[in-house]
């Protein structure tokens, strides 16, 4: 294996107190009347309705937030035309409180393994423009590039770990690297549900993903083959509809195996080696075999949300003119207890060799030996 050897090097630097807002630009192409013409706020609650409601938009455009072709303008009943050039500025906020330093587990010259701590975001979204993994990537590697003189290179994550997830997440340095790992976690994932078991579980794969997790409740067997499909629908908050178990919903397989049982804490320390790649699938597969993680705030036994209305809609708005957080769980947030212990994949110069990546595991997800070797406490729970 090439590259550096895990090591305490890190990367990341402190947030600053507010982000820099944004700018969404959209150019006016077509409308639904046949009059060829709409108001600004009309054209805005439509196209972006999960963003804010009408009163919300009208009041962001009464704060001088929206330019029409470079004219910013207050009255929510100022008529656009085809072509129209529209910019929104989100005025700048202050994000929640977020970690930001990052070990540095693997890096060689078209890959970086870091270990993403819980309560980070990957990507964009939501109340997380600035403080994500991907700033602090780009962050970093601009700095790098500006002292080195090098050629610039900018990692990218090639898949997801959830907010409240830690662990291991591999970034591509360059587009060849890219395209081949996101060929690799593609390749695993559509494997399953169309093969036989063995193939589904793992013969051929190029990739290898291990979990830890802490399950509620006492799980009886010792391995577990979950192969519950998962699906979306209509959520609270959520704009693009919340996963969860579902017989209508994609193909989906995590091999389970108990490494502890802990009886007076009643929850059971697992392994969890997944086959596919479907949003939020370990939280979603133990809570559907009975044993949601310990803390989850969101999924319950079954795989599915608390008890919610699809249909209930806060009507009351931000600050800023858009909905207000919704009273019930949302998938970002954290409290349980999920990290990415382990990944294997072919070496991208040399597929006959393999890169193997460990991410530490934190104390509460160590067994009761990993824990008095490493002198901690063996009590899974505070």
């Amino acid at each position: 294996m090439s590259g550096k050897p895990p090591s305490l090097k890190r990367i990341g630097l402190p947030w600053p107190e507010l982000n820099d807002g944004l700018a969404y630009k959209d150019v006016v192409s077509s409308f639904s009347s046949s009059s060829e013409l709409t108001t600004v706020s009309d054209f805005y609650s439509t196209k972006y309705k999960s963003s804010a409601p009408l009163l919300g938009w009208i009041q962001r455009i009464q704060n001088g937030q929206i330019q029409i072709d470079g004219e910013v303008v207050k009255d929510h009943n100022t008529l656009l035309r085809r072509g129209s050039k529209l910019v929104y500025h989100r005025l700048p906020w202050k994000e929640p409180d977020t970690p930001y330093s990052l070990e540095v587990l693997y890096e060689d010259n078209d890959l970086i393994a870091l270990n993403k701590p819980s309560g980070l975001q990957v990507l964009p979204g939501g109340l997380f423009q600035q403080r994500t993994l991907l700033t602090q990537l780009q962050w970093c590697f601009s700095k790098k590039d500006s002292s080195t003189g090098a050629r610039e290179s900018h990692p990218v994550p090639v898949h997801r770990l959830g907010r409240g997830t830690s662990g291991i997440l591999l970034c591509a340095k360059t587009k060849l690297a890219k395209t081949k790992l996101a060929s690799y976690f593609a390749e695993g994932t559509s494997l399953v549900g169309f093969g036989n078991l063995d193939q589904e579980c793992g013969t051929g794969r190029k990739i290898s993903k291990i979990y830890r997790a802490l399950a509620d409740g006492i799980v009886e067997e010792d391995e577990v083959v979950i192969k519950q499909p998962i699906g979306v629908v209509r959520y609270p908050g959520v704009a693009k509809g919340l996963y969860v178990a579902s017989s209508e919903g994609k193909p989906a397989l995590s091999k389970v195996a108990v490494l502890e049982r802990n009886m007076q804490r009643n929850c059971t320390l697992v392994k969890v080696e997944i086959q596919s790649g479907r949003p939020h699938q370990i939280r979603i597969h133990l809570a559907y075999m009975g044993h949601p993680l310990v803390g989850d705030p969101l999924y319950v036994a079954g795989g599915k949300p608390k008890c919610f209305d699809p249909d209930a809609v806060d009507s009351a708005f931000a600050e800023d003119g858009g909905y207000r957080r919704p009273n019930q769980a949302v998938p970002g947030d954290c409290g349980y207890h999920l990290h990415a212990h382990q990944v294997e994949l072919p070496n991208l110069l040399n597929l006959n060799k393999v890169v193997k990546v460990v991410a530490p595991l934190p104390p509460i997800l160590q067994t009761s030996s990993e824990a008095e070797e490493n002198g901690f406490s063996s009590c899974k729970l505070s």
